[in-house]
């Protein structure tokens, strides 16, 4: 169940190239850290190029299945954004969610969990507690500690990302649907039925509302429902 689109990002479509828990090609910046560049210079430009860079390498490694030479890149791409960035920026905060990501996606969870931890720190420092970046990094450890069945720590996780998500935006936005799912696949494992339906007829609702009754992602929605019924004998 770990590769299940409902633990993908959004809709359950790869979101800016990389189809997993909220890993985007694109990273956070904030004013201060660009003011930052135009005041160093070209140096720093440089620097953020190579940064950029790394994060490309790592994608299109990651897409040819070079799992090693991804790591490597990104393991790079963490160093430089350290040193141009600084230990508390969202632009880090990004590189460590990547490399975590890499890890997570090959079973290496030891080696994922402290880099998401450092991940969801950063961001809780650097953008507030309510941002929606970090409710990308609770999905993504919840995500994680799903994978392993560790359920007890999952659920607080996925339950934060999905407040935080609703404050945020519209009942029907893609990042909630993935919430919505999320929750309903963790209480269908836990045995919670009646929570679980609960999320999955919001998923359902939102996604016939955004996408049309028609859409592979209604119908995936649909699949869960009749799933969840089997369990149920209805």
């Amino acid at each position: 169940m770990r590769r299940s689109h409902s633990l993908r990002h959004g809709s359950g479509q790869a979101k800016n190239g990389w189809p997993m828990r909220n890993f985007g090609k694109r990273s956070w910046y904030s004013l201060t850290g660009l003011l930052l560049l135009l005041l160093v210079g070209g140096s720093a430009f440089a620097q953020q190029n190579r940064w950029e860079a790394l994060n490309q390498q790592a994608f299109q490694y990651y897409e040819q299945g070079r799992y090693p030479e991804a790591a490597a890149a990104l393991s790079q791409a963490v160093e430089e954004a350290e040193k141009l960035f600084g230990p508390q920026h969202p632009s880090l905060a990004a590189s460590l969610n990547n490399l975590a990501f890499l890890y997570d996606t090959q079973g290496k969870y030891g080696e994922a969990e402290p880099l998401y931890q450092r991940s969801l720190s950063i961001r809780k420092k650097a953008l507030g507690p309510n941002h929606p970046a970090v409710a990308e990094s609770l999905n993504n450890l919840a995500a994680l500690y799903y994978a392993q069945q560790n359920f007890a720590r999952a659920e607080p996780l996925f339950q934060q990302a999905l407040a935080i998500r609703e404050k945020a935006s519209d009942s029907d936005d893609p990042d909630v649907v993935q919430s919505l799912n999320n929750l309903g696949m963790l209480y269908e494992a836990e045995g919670k039925y009646v929570l679980c339906e609960r999320m999955y007829r919001r998923a359902l609702a939102a996604r016939e509302k955004l996408l049309g009754a028609t859409h592979l992602d209604v119908a995936h929605s649909l699949n869960n429902l009749a799933r969840l019924y089997g369990l149920e004998s209805r």
